[in-house]
């Protein structure tokens, strides 16, 4: 379904290095590759999920999409249109149809600023309402996530995290976008809350046809949302396709061991389950391995995969995989039990 609405976002080997500096001089002395050649597609109305470690550079896609981070090298397509070769003065109105929700509501909240302010502060940068009509649309928000229209005079410290998240949601939502970045916008939350965060963003998201870039640890609560999901490790994205398939069906080796850490409530099943342990540390995105930036380590490394970069190319109809193995055998067996 996601597909017959067009593609949204197009991004295209995206690059993100961090300059890393030594000395009096602030020489550059290397890079810390964050995001190293991302390719994937956003359908319209779609939820993508993107799943990894940490310090695997989801965040970092989402922002340099966003251009929040400017991009090393590659393209950002948004409906056609390339982001990353856009002046300062062009992606202002652009910036209208793009929205993020961070990660942290106790941080992405000015404590000096009433829920009003916060909340209609997009409105006034971008000229869309001021006085009375501001305020109305700002009481409109807070009831469309669920809160008292009439908090427009309180301040952030007077809300729990839930409720701070839901300000976030709304401040988001204030310019009407096509497309909303959620940065692990239910990480930080009780599990009880997690749940109505979620469910809030799946009502927005059938009631104004929003598409999502959702970026999260919680693999059970991305096959919950998502339509697709996308795995990355260490800058590069190792496996995408559709969340059924990636679950029932997961063909990379990192995916493999990720999901076997994902618990099942039967204890019939998880007791039959084997549990896949990486060995080592992830590589410094500084000092990346040759080849894959897997290979350090999977349990079933070969040659071929310390010598050559696997390219992510489509190894069945929608399900997309960076990995030699893949390449010529069909499937990586690591001994992955599908639960």
């Amino acid at each position: 379904m996601a597909e017959k609405n067009g593609v949204l976002v197009q991004v295209r080997e995206l690059k993100k290095y961090f300059p890393i500096r030594r000395g009096v001089l602030q020489r550059r002395v290397g890079d810390v590759k964050a995001v190293d050649g991302v390719t994937f597609n956003i359908f319209r109305g779609e939820t993508l999920g993107l799943v990894g470690e940490s310090g695997s550079g989801k965040t970092t896609v989402g922002r340099t999409m966003l251009r929040l981070y400017e991009p090393t090298a590659g393209s950002i397509l948004f409906e056609g249109l390339d982001l990353a070769q856009l002046s300062s003065r062009e992606l202002r109105s652009t910036r209208q149809r793009m929205q993020i929700i961070f990660q942290d509501p106790y941080a992405s909240l000015n404590p000096r600023m009433t829920v009003g302010g916060i909340v209609g502060e997009p409105l006034e940068v971008h000229r869309v309402a001021r006085g009375k009509e501001k305020r109305e649309r700002v009481q409109e928000l807070l009831r469309l996530v669920g809160l008292n229209p009439y908090f427009v005079n309180r301040y952030p410290h007077e809300f729990s995290g839930g409720q701070r998240q839901r300000i976030g949601i709304a401040r988001a939502l204030a310019l009407n976008p096509d497309l909303i970045v959620c940065d692990e916008p239910i990480s930080s939350l009780d599990v009880s809350i997690q749940a109505q965060v979620v469910n809030l963003l799946e009502e927005l998201q059938g009631r104004m046809n929003l598409t999502y870039l959702f970026i999260a640890h919680d693999l059970s609560m991305v096959r919950h949302i998502s339509d697709r999901v996308a795995v990355m490790y260490l800058g590069k994205i190792m496996e995408l396709t559709d969340r059924d398939e990636l679950y029932l069906n997961p063909l990379n080796p990192y995916t493999q061991a990720l999901l076997s850490a994902v618990p099942v409530p039967d204890p019939v099943v998880e007791e039959k389950r084997r549990r896949i342990i990486l060995e080592g540390d992830i590589p410094s995105p500084a000092t990346p391995p040759d080849g894959c930036n897997f290979s350090t380590r999977c349990p079933v490394v070969r040659d071929i995969c310390v010598e050559a970069d696997p390219e992510l190319i489509e190894v069945a109809s929608g399900h997309f995989c960076a990995c030699h193995i893949v390449e010529r055998e069909g499937r990586a067996d690591i001994g992955y039990t599908v639960a």
